[in-house]
């Protein structure tokens, strides 16, 4: 095989003229005769036993030639566009046959490349970063997310509902004396306050106690989902069963053993400080990242096929249903349940993908510029990484990632610490209310 040229058509689009020789095209045609000939019935020999020359005589020289191209096909693409130093993406590939027959095959392939890419400015960037702090409203915030998980269900008997109870009541409904679908239920549990129900529902609940029996009067939305009910007015006749309220433990050394790994309420405050502050300094470099990130893309310079976006698209929506499929969802079900469709979630997915391309572009340009390539022992490393997170073999790993595909995801690991490491950071003025009270 053999490139012939190599021209470029379009933006992006390069035309090659491609040439099989003919002992590669032999073999494809005598492989696609022992694949085709238990099928061939050939008069006076019985099916499938007729000689190749035999069959091409009966239906011509060229009876085998469109599987014998088919297959020589690919393999003779990919070694042209190595040879021309193109780098392929998935898009639409116009064929063209220039020639086949005794002295092999000629065919025309036009395909799309990935952008010329330039980019002005990736060291010395600037961006600012936010002061990690941690305050004590902080460390009572987390701890009331505990208490809320340690806390118990009591019933209310010497006080009215009020917002944050949980109330078990009858309900109901009616529009000009008439009931409806779903406007009915018995031994419901509320919670007042959540805004689960129709506006103004909830608040009329509110200041009844148990036992008691009144009307809730309410208005539907002009946009509810029911056309027959938005806009109406509806009455609710009310039995209110029960009121429970949650009971939160006391938050002393006891609570903390149970709780926790410490013995005191200081030490465990101090380890939740920690960890929110180690939570807090990731939050800030990640920021960090992002801003220099959106200037690489600003300062990115490129022509860039469609298709490289939608082929990110396609991507990233493949991972988000088999993410569905670990919850014991599909996407179709997925789009139901949201009300979406398929064109609709492209268009979610699609700036996350745009960014993303342009990113990738930018850092695999930074890694030429700065010729950086990954080490024989950081390819070895990465493996064994991916090999655990999917615990199987490392050799296992290789089967389905190629080499060459992850030292490029090393060297744009590398570009964008290089970015990171050169930018010029500084610490933004802290104009919250706890340090002007601290000035």
């Amino acid at each position: 095989m053999s490139l012939k040229s190599s021209n470029k058509v379009d933006t992006n689009r390069y035309q090659l003229e491609v040439a099989v020789d003919a002992a590669i095209f032999e073999k494809a045609l005598d492989q696609a005769y022992h694949k085709e000939n238990k099928k061939i019935a050939i008069p006076g020999f019985r099916k499938g036993k007729a000689p190749r020359a035999f069959v091409e005589k009966y239906y011509g020289e060229q009876v085998f030639y469109e599987d014998a191209i088919n297959a020589v096909y690919p393999d003779a693409l990919d070694a042209a566009i190595n040879e021309a130093k193109l780098e392929m993406i998935e898009d639409k590939i116009d064929f063209d046959l220039v020639s086949a027959g005794k002295e092999g095959v000629v065919f025309k392939a036009t395909v799309t490349t990935k952008p010329e890419v330039e980019i002005d400015e990736y060291k010395g960037l600037t961006a600012a970063k936010n002061p990690v702090k941690v305050t004590d409203e902080d460390i009572d915030a987390e701890i009331k997310k505990v208490q809320e998980r340690n806390s118990r269900m009591v019933t209310v008997e010497d006080r009215a509902a009020q917002n944050g109870d949980i109330t078990v009541i009858d309900f109901d409904g009616s529009v000009d004396g008439v009931a409806f679908d779903g406007g009915k239920a018995e031994n419901y549990s509320l919670t007042l306050g959540a805004g689960q129900f129709i506006p103004g529902f909830e608040e009329q609940v509110v200041g009844h106690k148990t036992g008691d029996e009144f009307d809730v009067n309410v208005k539907f939305p002009e946009d509810y989902h029911s056309k027959d009910l938005a806009g109406k007015d509806a009455v609710f006749k009310i039995k209110l069963h029960e009121i429970k309220m949650k009971e939160l433990p006391e938050v002393d050394d006891d609570f903390v053993k149970d709780v926790s790994d410490f013995d005191t309420l200081d030490k465990y405050r101090e380890d939740i400080k920690a960890k929110l502050t180690e939570a807090e300094e990731k939050k800030v470099k990640d920021d960090v990242e992002n801003q220099l990130i959106n200037k690489l893309v600003e300062n990115l310079k490129a022509e860039i096929p469609q298709a490289m976006y939608e082929n990110k698209i396609n991507e990233d929506i493949r991972e988000f249903g088999y993410r569905l499929q670990s919850q014991g969802l599909n996407l179709d079900t997925y789009l139901q349940y949201t009300g979406m469709d398929k064109d609709s979630i492209r268009k979610q997915f699609q700036p996350q993908a745009e960014r993303a391309v342009k990113v990738r572009l930018a850092l695999e340009k930074i890694a030429q510029l700065e010729d950086i390539h990954p080490t024989e022992e950081e390819i070895e490393a990465e493996f064994e990484k991916l090999a655990k997170g999917y615990e199987i073999d490392a050799e296992k790993v290789k089967t389905f990632i190629p080499k060459e595909e992850l030292a490029k995801d090393i060297s744009v690991e590398k570009a964008i610490n290089l970015v990171r490491d050169s930018a010029v950071v500084t610490e933004k003025e802290d104009t919250s209310e706890t340090a002007k009270t601290a000035e």
